[in-house]
């Protein structure tokens, strides 16, 4: 039950967001226990962004939230995964991103929680 929403400073074409969309899907299972079947995905784009103090630099603010326990160094295999994927497809520098990372023992599903 994992979910990646991004903001990012740039358009996304339908195209790049089917593209970011297939490419999450299959990076998502670096985390034991996760795959697409289960993966939602949410993307804003023109996201007003400032890093620096500075907004010229294509950048992103990406967010993972999965049920379950936090896995650091499946997280850390996760991060240079989006960082390629952003890059390549967005053109975004890895060192404009920020990737955070949440687990809960929480999560709703079908009328009920798990």
């Amino acid at each position: 039950m994992p979910f990646i929403d991004s903001k990012v400073s740039v358009k996304i074409t339908e195209k790049q967001e089917e593209e970011l969309k297939t490419r999450l899907g299959q990076a998502i299972s670096v985390i034991p226990g996760k795959s697409e079947s289960w993966l939602m995905t949410g993307f804003e784009d023109n996201y007003h962004l400032y890093f620096r103090g500075r907004k010229e630099e294509p950048m992103a603010f990406i967010e993972v939230r999965l049920f379950g326990g936090p896995d650091k160094q499946a997280f850390s295999k996760m991060t240079a995964e989006i960082t390629k994927i952003f890059g390549e497809v967005l053109g975004i520098a890895p060192d404009h991103m920020y990737i955070k990372y949440s687990a809960t023992a929480d999560w709703g599903w079908n009328g009920g929680n798990f």
